[in-house]
């Protein structure tokens, strides 16, 4: 199952449920994205030919998380460009989510193991506008 979380018209994040199931390739990104997600799903002895990648100059503005949950139970909570809450989804083992646009916090509701890919590199602070959380009391869980 996809899910996407909006706001306004605009993608926050796009969730791959761990029990999505299709044929051939999918992706679930526009192409404006500077981090693209697809699902791959190909029959034994498929080949994807082999390749090297050009250079392309391309320019990113904002940075675009993937996190695999690879173990446990992970509470994410959606806010809007100026940091209020909207929204809060549980992301279990084998999901998938690419975090595009907003703000966005997380709990660990077990102990988890959480894979992270982005653009790089890294600028340290320079990077985020970190903000206070809300509390549990203020949490509205979306399936």
């Amino acid at each position: 199952m996809i899910q996407s979380i909006t706001h306004q018209g605009h993608t926050l994040a796009i969730l791959l449920r761990a029990n999505h199931c299709s044929e051939g390739i999918e992706f679930f990104t526009p192409d404006d994205f500077s981090q693209q997600l697809a699902y791959m799903n190909r029959p034994l002895g498929y080949v994807i030919q082999p390749h090297v990648h050009n250079p392309v100059v391309r320019e990113v503005q904002y940075t675009k998380e993937v996190l695999f949950i690879k173990s446990g139970k992970v509470r994410v909570d959606f806010y809007d460009d100026n940091q209020h809450y909207l929204e809060s989804r549980i992301l279990h083992q084998g999901d998938v989510i690419l975090l595009a646009f907003g703000g966005h916090g997380f709990e660990m509701l077990q102990d988890s193991e959480i894979i992270e890919v982005k653009q790089g590199p890294y600028a340290g602070e320079a990077d985020k506008t970190r903000f206070s959380p809300i509390s549990n009391e203020q949490v509205t869980i979306k399936e």
